[in-house]
């Protein structure tokens, strides 16, 4: 009868802390970088969503002060039912206006940028590197000053813009001068009776469309310097028409690069504070306010830090549930290379 064998033995397993070499040193070179995230984003976010469900006031803000009562969703409830006490406060018109501010911008913004892309990538046109050198001027403004230049513009006696279509318009259908004071900012009446939108609204749009496509044309064009010749070449030996190719090349290459920066645009158009604070200051009678210009003067003028926390966590989940379905929608990070 023959010996048994002896019963193999594995070595103790050991965790990836004592297994990998490197680990401890990974760790060490991570960790700074996780204290600062932690202390900086992940903090304040935690103490927002808490504070959103509370009383949360200006009674809690000394040292020492009690506690703020937890209130649950009653800050919430109270967003949604437009029962805060303020004057010209709608929640569901304040969410349709945002969302068509941003969507009717980033739309203008994108056409306008890759048209503009397409003109300046024209073969044998002069002087595109100055062309591309001034239009990106509107971005490296301040946005305080960009907003307050264009306020003064819109001044209804002494702007820029009246003055514009005074000198042109009424000269040249000799209209007098006074028909030209127009209120851009405060005018009440809608100035197309279909479309409830006031003059303001129409105002800003101009402002942010002369700020926001020359970031769209950077884009655009470097999408454009990166699509091969061989391809329009080809086309047009097979007697493609200038739009075929437009539509079936540029197109085409262009959507990977735009699409990711028009959902972008638009999360910074959502949440553009400036304008719409410090050009129209959200009138007339609240109409153009935007949820962060609104969310501002819950805080800083109402002082109802418990509902502007609220109202912050609202707007995360807007602009998520929004990003998650225009990125499955237009297909903005997929591969085009499988």
């Amino acid at each position: 009868m023959s010996a048994a064998a002896p019963a193999l033995r594995l070595p103790p397993r050991q965790s990836w802390w004592r297994r990998s070499a490197n680990g401890r040193l990974i760790v060490l070179y991570l960790l700074p970088a996780i204290l600062v995230m932690g202390i900086i984003t992940a903090y304040p976010l935690i103490f927002q969503v808490w504070l959103s469900f509370t009383d949360y006031g200006v009674k809690n803000l000394r040292v020492g002060s009690p506690a703020p009562n937890v209130v649950g969703f009653d800050n919430y409830i109270r967003i949604f039912q437009s029962n805060l006490g303020i004057p010209n406060f709608e929640f569901l018109r304040l969410i349709l206006y945002n969302l068509f501010w941003a969507l009717s911008n980033v739309i203008i913004h994108v056409i306008l940028g890759v048209l503009i892309a397409v003109l300046l990538n024209t073969k044998g046109l002069w002087f595109k590197r100055f062309y591309r050198a001034i239009f990106i001027i509107p971005v490296v403004i301040p946005p305080i000053i960009v907003a307050t230049v264009w306020r003064n513009m819109y001044d209804p006696d002494y702007g820029a813009i009246n003055l514009l279509l005074s000198g042109t318009v009424g000269t040249l259908l000799r209209i007098p001068p006074d028909a030209f004071r127009i209120d851009w900012m405060q005018q009440v009446a809608d100035p197309i009776g279909f479309i409830p939108l006031p003059l303001a609204f129409y105002g800003m749009l101009i402002a942010n469309t002369w700020l926001g496509w020359p970031l769209n044309a950077v884009v655009a064009t470097g999408a454009l310097q990166s699509i091969p010749n061989e391809l329009y070449e080809a086309a047009e030996i097979d007697g493609a028409s200038s739009w075929q190719r437009f539509r079936n090349i540029t197109i085409v290459y262009l959507r990977p690069a735009m699409l990711p920066y028009a959902i972008y645009g638009f999360v910074i158009t959502f949440n553009l504070f400036y304008l719409a604070y410090f050009m129209s200051g959200g009138g007339p009678f609240g109409r153009t306010e935007l949820l962060v210009t609104q969310a501002y003067r819950l805080v800083n003028e109402q002082r109802l830090y418990g509902v502007g926390a609220a109202f912050a966590v609202i707007m995360f989940f807007i602009l998520l549930v929004i990003t998650i379905i225009t990125n499955r929608m237009a297909k903005a990070t997929a591969r085009y290379d499988a």
